[in-house]
């Protein structure tokens, strides 16, 4: 996202006049940016955000494989266990979107370092647990605390990497650490529920956390966000976003595990298309609104936000599912259920970082987002071919294909969306796509844990992997139709 239109790639049509006129304006309100960080500076403001975001990947995932242990240890029953899961995603979705512009508001660096010290103690605090209550507790702090570092480690290489072959470069390796870290996340936490104790998932956050601090208090000082941005402060934007966020989450959490009809999951959802409304309206009139809806009027920043939706959906389904499938239909042991999906960790980290960034610049953005979407469909197809029976090394490769296809949606559609709007609001754009990445992950948990909760789990798996593959296909359709063309 620029400041200026001619950092930016520029694309014929509506889209591009858009565009051009939200940054004209800006540029227009906008006191004088700092200058570019040195190559050192951007270098290490580039390792403080990989570092954080592989955290914040990996105990979005690192959790599911331990999940049993921690029920045996906690005593507090599957269903109350699976809140350790789920309540961090809710934190994390409910709150990404108000996060996102308070970090363009207060400035990235100031808004990554203070989300990645709450992210720190919070984990501590899970790893100290000794119920399960307090420990739900503490990953609603830590989701909450991740919101506010995601947006604001991508507006920090946003803002310190302005040229675009560079940025997108920086992305490439910002996108691997995430898909990496969510990959490894069940690796790590059967080898470390089974080598010395789930409490340690938790633990080893606290060395990296302070070296993640440590890197980010040698950067430079960045430009903040426009004066004009800065000077007034949505309530009823940042409330308002977080009710209907957190109502669908919740509902679809509570609706996955107990019921759709059970008490008080339509009033969530009814209080969430309220809390939307009012969002909606109160944004449209106002002067300087938390999230400006003339965003949405792009077609890069709706389009990367339902490609966002659909991939998350895809890869968080997948790993739930196959998280239970392994451990209580193939009753394999934490430590080798966590070791199958070791090879996904690898593929994910060198096809973004070697051939992701490298494909968008030779072919787009657009036909990269749909080469992988259209992949990742067929590899949901390919793993209905799972079996009990099967030897290890067929699983992994049967696993392979998601991995690898996936690999190419996820950095050609976070360098669409950075190049589709202005820098300052960096953060904004970044929550949008990474709430919508979010909820498309709960809503597949919770839709996947429904389908497999009726006694059958092999039929509930399979149709959720063939729903998994038409809304995959169906956004390759919409992408390679609608997006903006040769982005770079």
């Amino acid at each position: 996202m620029t400041a200026l239109t001619a950092a930016r790639p520029r694309t014929a049509g509506p889209d591009a006049a858009t565009a051009d006129a939200t940054a004209n304006a800006t540029a227009a309100t906008a006191p004088a940016a700092d200058a570019a960080p040195s190559a050192t500076g951007s270098k290490r403001l580039l390792a403080a955000s990989v570092f954080g975001f592989f955290l914040v990947g990996l105990d979005a995932m690192v959790v599911n494989v331990a999940l049993p242990a921690i029920n045996r240890s906690l005593a507090g029953g599957m269903a109350g266990a699976q809140w350790v899961i789920d309540g961090y995603t809710l934190a994390f979705a409910a709150l990404m979107l108000s996060a996102g512009a308070l970090s363009d508001r207060f400035g990235a660096k100031a808004a990554y370092g203070l989300g990645l010290i709450g992210f720190t103690l919070s984990s501590v605090a899970c790893g100290l647990a000794p119920s399960l209550g307090l420990l739900i507790t503490a990953r609603l702090i830590q989701g909450a605390a991740a919101s506010l570092m995601l947006p604001a480690s991508l507006a920090l290489i946003r803002q310190a990497f302005p040229e675009p072959a560079a940025r997108n470069r920086a992305i490439a390796l910002w996108t691997a650490a995430g898909s990496a870290a969510a990959a490894a996340g069940p690796v790590a936490g059967g080898l470390i529920t089974a080598a010395v104790n789930w409490r340690w998932i938790f633990f080893l956050n606290l060395p990296a956390g302070a070296a993640a601090l440590a890197l980010l208090a040698g950067t430079p000082k960045l430009a903040q966000a426009a004066t004009a941005a800065r000077a007034h402060f949505d309530v009823i934007g940042l409330v308002s976003s977080v009710v209907a966020l957190a109502g669908v989450t919740y509902g679809f959490i509570e609706g996955g595990s107990k019921g759709f009809g059970t008490a008080g999951v339509p009033a969530s959802f009814a209080a969430a298309a309220l809390a939307s409304v009012v969002f909606a309206v109160a944004e449209s009139r106002q002067e300087r609104p938390m999230v400006p809806l003339a965003l949405f009027k792009s077609r890069a920043m709706s389009l990367t936000a339902a490609a966002g939706f659909t991939v998350n959906a895809a890869f968080y389904g997948v790993i739930f599912l196959l998280s239970l499938y392994f451990q209580q239909v193939a009753h394999k042991s934490p430590t080798v259920t966590g070791l199958l999906f070791a090879p996904i960790t690898a593929v994910v980290s060198v096809v973004n970082v070697t051939v992701a960034a490298r494909m968008v610049a030779r072919i787009g953005a657009r036909a990269s987002m749909t080469i992988g979407l259209t992949g990742t469909a067929g590899a949901m197809l390919l793993l209905l071919a799972v079996r009990p029976d099967q030897p290890a090394w067929l699983l992994v490769l049967l696993l392979i294909p998601v991995s690898f296809a996936g690999s190419f949606v996820v950095p050609a559609l976070t360098i669409m969306v950075m190049g589709s709007v202005p820098a300052e609001r960096a953060g904004t754009a970044a929550g949008i796509v990474n709430t919508s990445r979010q909820v498309g992950g709960a809503l597949s948990v919770a839709v996947a844990g429904a389908l497999v909760a009726g006694g059958d789990f092999v039929r509930g798996m399979h149709q959720t992997l063939i729903g998994l593959a038409v809304v995959l296909a169906v956004a390759a359709v919409a992408v390679q139709l609608l997006a903006p063309g040769r982005e770079r």
